[in-house]
């Protein structure tokens, strides 16, 4: 009586605990990357989790049926030869389950990699994303503005990152948006995105590089076209400009609140120029820094 209250008493206390959590970030999602890395998680979950209730069902039956007998202690059971059955099942059933999440994973893997369809007739939003220790770094050549530690992105639109480090290597992610990706030095790792619905979201760098990556994050403002262009216009009548001393300044080591600017750093301290792609190889990198400089100097 006593282990089952006790037993009965820890359901009930993590029953408790659990209703008071927030849902998880990648389980909310808020674009199609996301949503499809959702459904796949759920989906493993609810497999990995049949399988545990079968497994231990069996596990159940076997202490139950097997369990000591009252025959005597010299008592030496039959021989038996391997049954073909049970061996193939047990061989058979691991091999289609990770057959199965092999097919799923390479479909989804290439869906996420890619331009989310449902955009497929819209131009991209081109963001560059640069981290350094320990802030973000965010441009947007065609608008001409700079961001640092925030980032407004339209919805209903796809955005395209591309992603290098003034530092050691991080990882760019959002976890309502997708999947995380690694930004590093010495090329550019381009991630695409879309946001479905307005809204407030967080991003951060998740990988472990130095002593104040664990703040290393920032803010994600999801919002209408027509909002984004107004505060595009705003930030034009009323941001200071970015110059090269004050951006070799933001690099230096340290944490940084929010932070605007008009102009980009790309002009006088490109990204490198050596680009991965990931999966979507067939595509050609639309934005060549020269022509991105002479963009900036006709603004």
């Amino acid at each position: 009586m006593k282990l089952k209250s006790a037993l009965l008493m820890l359901v009930l206390t993590i029953a408790t605990v659990l209703t008071g959590c927030e849902p998880l970030m990648v389980l909310d999602p808020k674009g199609p990357q996301a949503e499809r890395q959702a459904h796949d998680i759920l989906l493993s979950i609810g497999i990995m989790s049949f399988i545990v209730i079968v497994v231990f069902a069996i596990l159940i039956y076997v202490l139950i049926k097997y369990r000591a007998s009252k025959a005597s202690p010299d008592y030496e059971p039959p021989h038996i030869e391997g049954n073909k059955w049970v061996e193939l099942i047990c061989v058979g059933i691991p091999i289609v389950i990770v057959t199965y999440f092999s097919f799923v994973s390479v479909q989804s893997n290439h869906i996420v990699e890619a331009k989310p369809q449902a955009y497929a007739d819209k131009e991209p939003l081109v963001i560059y994303a640069s981290s350094s220790d320990w802030k973000w770094h965010f441009s947007y050549p065609k608008e001409n503005i700079e961001t640092v530690n925030y980032l407004y992105i339209p919805t209903d639109r796809p955005i395209e990152f591309k992603l290098y480090s003034y530092g050691p290597i991080t990882s760019f992610w959002i976890p309502q948006l997708g999947g995380q990706k690694y930004a590093m030095s010495d090329m550019i790792t381009t991630l695409h995105l879309a946001a479905d619905e307005p809204g407030e979201m967080m991003g951060r760098n998740a990988n472990f590089s130095g002593k104040g990556s664990a703040e290393n994050m920032f803010n994600v403002t999801a919002m209408s076209e027509k909002d984004f262009d107004k505060w595009v216009k705003d930030v034009k009548k009323t941001a200071k400009p970015l110059t090269e001393n004050k951006f070799n300044e933001l690099l230096k080591p340290g944490h940084l609140g929010q932070m605007t600017f008009t102009g980009t750093h790309l002009g006088f301290n490109p990204p490198p120029n050596e680009h991965h792609m990931g999966s979507d190889k067939h595509e050609e990198d639309h934005t060549d820094h020269s022509q991105m400089d002479m963009d900036m100097s006709d603004h």
